[in-house]
C-alpha cells in the first residue's frame, strides 16, 4: 500500500484536534504539510476522511470507520517498536565479577539488582587471591574486580569506590597490645605486621602492611601470606598482627585473636576496577548499581 507512518500519525492527531493549526503545532509541521499528508492518505484509501469547511473539520463516516480500526493497530505498532528498542538497548551476554575475601553487602546488593533488571545478562562471581588483586583481570578471567585500595595501575580503570571502613589491628590474645582498647598507628612502632606476598604490586602491599609509622618509626615486617585465612592462622600463632577493616575483622572472630580499633591510618575501602578501554554496557550498568548500593 505504501502508507507512511507520518500520514497515519497526522490523521490520528487531526482526528483528536479537528483543527489543522493545532495539529500542525503538535506535529511540529506547517499547516500546508499537514494538508499534504492528509490528501496523500485519502488518495491511498480512495475517499475523503474529513469534511473541511471554513468553520469546522469533522470526520466523514469513512474517516470514523478508519479511526476505529486504526487506533488499536497503531497502538500495537507503537508497542512493537518500543519493545524492540528496549531489547536493543538491554544489557546482554555475561559479566564475571571477581572480589577479594567475602563479597560485601554492597556487592551482593548490586549483583541482585543488576540481575533482576538485566535478565538477559548472566552475572557470575569468583574469589580473587588476597595477594593477586589484578591478575584475574589481566588474564581475562574476570571482567571487573572488587579490590582493596589503593589502585594505581596504568592499564586499569578505577570506578566506584565504596565500603569505606575504619581499620583495626588484629592480633593474638597473647600479643603485648592485646589488652588495649584502642591504638594509634604510632603505637605499632617496633611491632610486627604480617605482610601480603606477591604478585601484588609493592605500593599495594605497603598499604596493607606499612613498614613505618607517619613519624618514621620502624614497623617490623613479619611473614607474608597469600590469603586472609593464612594470615589469621599466623596471627593466632602470635607471629604478628594484620590491619583489617572492621567488617572483615568482625566476620572472622575467633577465640584466640582480638580486634583493636586503630586510628591514624586511612579508612579501608574497596573499588571496582576493569581493563582500560573495556567498559562494556554490562559493566557500565553494574558500576551504576554498585555506586548506588
Amino acid at each position: 500500500m505504501g502508507v507512511e507512518i507520518r500520514e497515519l500519525e497526522c490523521f490520528l492527531v487531526l482526528a483528536e484536534e479537528l483543527h489543522f493549526g493545532r495539529t500542525a503545532e503538535r506535529l511540529y509541521l506547517s499547516q500546508s504539510r499537514v494538508s499534504q499528508l492528509l490528501q496523500s492518505l485519502e488518495r491511498r484509501i480512495g475517499g475523503p476522511l474529513f469534511e473541511r469547511t471554513s468553520r469546522r473539520v469533522a470526520l466523514t463516516p469513512l474517516g470514523q470507520n478508519f479511526l476505529t480500526s486504526l487506533r488499536p493497530a497503531y497502538a500495537a505498532l507503537e508497542r512493537v517498536v518500543t519493545n524492540a528498542r528496549e531489547f536493543a538497548t538491554q544489557v546482554k551476554g555475561k559479566l564475571q565479577i571477581g572480589f577479594q575475601g567475602a563479597a560485601s553487602d554492597e556487592v551482593l546488593a548490586a549483583i541482585s539488582v543488576f540481575q533482576s533488571q538485566n535478565p538477559n545478562c548472566l552475572i557470575g562471581t569468583c574469589e580473587l587471591p588476597l595477594n593477586d588483586p589484578f591478575g584475574g583481570l589481566r588474564r581475562g578471567g574476570v571482567d571487573a574486580a572488587v579490590v582493596l585500595l589503593p589502585v594505581a595501575e596504568d592499564d586499569l580503570v578505577l570506578g566506584p569506590v565504596f565500603s569505606q571502613q575504619p581499620q583495626t589491628l588484629t592480633v593474638s590474645t597473647r600479643h603485648p597490645l592485646a589488652d588495649r582498647e584502642q591504638l594509634d598507628i604510632e603505637d605499632l612502632a617496633g611491632a610486627v605486621l604480617i605482610g601480603v606476598s606477591g604478585p601484588a604490586p609493592g605500593y599495594w602491599r605497603q598499604a596493607q602492611a606499612p613498614t613505618q609509622t607517619p613519624t618514621g618509626a620502624l614497623i617490623n615486617r613479619g611473614p607474608e601470606v597469600a590469603t586472609l585465612q593464612e594470615g589469621l592462622a599466623l596471627i593466632a600463632a602470635d607471629r604478628g598482627g594484620m590491619l583489617l577493616c572492621r567488617p572483615t575483622a568482625e566476620n572472622n572472630r575467633r577465640a584466640d585473636i582480638v580486634n583493636i580499633p586503630l586510628t591514624g591510618v586511612p579508612d579501608s575501602a574497596f573499588g571496582l576496577v576493569w581493563r582500560r578501554g573495556e567498559d562494556t554496557p554490562a559493566l557500565q550498568a553494574f558500576a551504576v548499581h554498585l555506586k548506588g548500593a
